[in-house]
């Protein structure tokens, strides 16, 4: 049993939790209204250099060469950084807690997979020198089909976008192809319901736009280390990952953040330091790189877009018996954080509503767009707005009020949940109940005395027969291999590795890595070494 100490914090928290109406000052409000807060472009270092990167103006080419012979000469030139100068030159921000393969290089060597991708870096006395010598960098593309669309890029023949997933979806426990939630038998609710409704929700991707755009400066400390100035909102993400990108322990760098000029998720990829700590290990000076607004849209990542599909069957009298569900979260060309993103979805289905037959299907696609990322409840928030004009819509077809509706099938404790765990401390119906004291929507007596803490449990809490599925055979676990940092292979596939006989519960492999402290797990939940 969990017990919290509150004695020991008593004098750093007050749990009367009596705010609203008060004027409470935020703890960073006076630098912000003086203009004083310390941002991480506020540090101006004695012979700081600038680097800039020459991005693919493709979706998808072939790298044929890279010359850079006339940028190497060009003025205020201090090094020219590519993908063979990277250590470790391909990552996933995800494999710090080994969920995922590394995909994703820091610069592009043998292909560009979107428009924006990097290629190679300069480094300069300054911004303008950089750029006139990037205009010197001489690349011969060689335009490869590109798709665009998450159902195209899952049809025999399309282009492959990311070679580690061939199949252009991710891979989860090195054995399924999505993520999937099956509780009862939803063919049969269906057969039952009175009415069925299937409806088709878009989500177009989403810029964060902050105003203070990604960027760091690194520079070279006592003892070989380094000390980062940064603008992330994962402090350690970014510290282990550059640790991992640069093929050095992590207490090599010493990383101060600080005022994030907004971020909303879209700074929690480690975007720019890796390169500026390589550029300042290179030059033996101070390097600062910070996108600018067109590289930020283009380079820094947007929210997913993301397609759902939804089915339900209805009662006359508004229960719903089945939801089916499938769902494309567009991951742009590689991982970053969409795999996340499809993990969380999956656990949000079917919503906050007791229903007795669910069946989930959720992508993770690949496709030759801007990598996607986090962003304010990325995972649920484009799959809420969804399932609830889905039960608008359900509402308006069964002709019950929308917020009677909800009521209706809206959880109560002692319910089952269709992830098998029993629903508690529910409050969707008293939500719904002073929604429509605010909003003057008239309810029915008999439903402004229901309450989410009775009427659960029993029939409600059953859990239905579900059909049994096949179990895949897992692939044989194997150290990863690519030739993103070396020169293009023969072939872009690597023979499919030899499978082992079924396991009843396939569980991802949990393999120690090289680096990194004992750590917890917010996708899995659990602790490793």
């Amino acid at each position: 049993m969990l017990e919290l100490r509150k004695d020991i914090f008593a004098d750093e928290r007050d749990d009367n939790l009596k705010e609203i109406g008060k004027g409470t000052q935020r703890q960073d409000m006076l630098g912000h209204v003086t203009g004083t807060s310390t941002y991480f472009d506020d540090h101006k270092l004695q012979g700081m250099l600038h680097l800039k990167v020459l991005r693919s103006p493709h979706a998808h080419a072939r790298l044929r060469r890279i010359d850079t012979m006339e940028a190497e000469r060009a003025p205020g030139v201090r090094r020219i950084i590519r993908g063979a100068d990277v250590p470790v030159n391909l990552n996933t921000l995800l494999s710090l807690i080994n969920f995922g393969k590394d995909d994703e290089p820091s610069l592009a060597v043998d292909k560009v997979r979107y428009k924006g991708e990097p290629i190679v870096a300069i480094v300069a006395d300054s911004p303008r020198e950089a750029f006139e010598a990037l205009a010197k960098v001489r690349v011969d593309y060689e335009p490869l089909p590109a798709v665009f669309d998450v159902e195209e890029a899952l049809k025999p023949g399309a282009p492959v976008v990311n070679e580690v997933y061939p199949k252009n979806t991710f891979t989860y426990h090195d054995v399924y192809d999505h993520q999937k939630l099956r509780f009862g038998d939803v063919e049969r609710g269906f057969a039952e319901a009175d009415h069925v409704l299937e409806q088709r929700y878009q989500m177009s991707p989403i810029e964060h736009a902050p105003t203070e755009t990604n960027g760091s400066i690194a520079a070279p400390d006592t003892n070989g280390r380094y000390v980062v100035y940064t603008s992330t909102q994962a402090l350690f993400f970014s510290l282990d990952t550059c640790a991992k990108i640069l093929d050095v322990p992590s207490n090599t760098f010493h990383f101060i953040g600080g005022t994030v000029g907004g971020g909303f998720g879209g700074k929690v990829d480690t975007l720019t330091e890796p390169l500026a700590i390589l550029g300042a290990m290179l030059t033996g000076r101070p390097v600062r790189y910070q996108l600018g607004r067109e590289e930020e849209m283009q380079f820094g990542s947007p929210r997913g877009a993301e397609r759902i599909y939804i089915k339900d069957g209805v009662m006359r009298d508004g229960r719903i018996v089945a939801r089916q569900i499938r769902a494309y979260f567009d991951s742009g060309a590689y991982t970053r954080l969409s795999s996340y993103a499809v993990v969380k979805c999956v656990a949000h289905l079917p919503g906050p509503y007791t229903i007795p037959n669910v069946h989930g299907d959720v992508y993770c696609v690949f496709t030759n767009r801007t990598p996607a990322t986090a962003m304010r409840g990325f995972g649920v928030t484009a799959m809420d707005f969804a399932l609830e004009c889905q039960m608008d819509k359900l509402a308006h077809l069964v002709g019950i009020d929308p917020m009677e509706f909800r009521i209706l099938n809206a959880y109560r404790d002692g319910d089952m949940k269709a992830h098998r765990r029993e629903a508690k401390n529910t409050a969707l119906i008293e939500c719904v109940q002073v929604a429509a004291e605010k909003a003057k929507w008239p309810l029915r007596e008999e439903l402004k005395r229901m309450s989410s803490r009775k009427d659960g449990g029993g029939s409600r809490a059953t859990i239905s027969p579900t059909p049994l599925e096949p179990v895949l055979q897992r692939a044989t676990a194997s150290q990863q291999r690519t030739t993103y940092d070396r020169a293009p292979a023969a072939s872009t596939h690597e023979p499919p590795p030899a499978p082992t006989p079924p396991a009843p519960r396939p569980r991802p492999q949990t393999p120690s890595p090289s680096h990194g402290a004992t750590r917890f797990s917010s996708v899995f939940g659990t602790r490793r070494r």
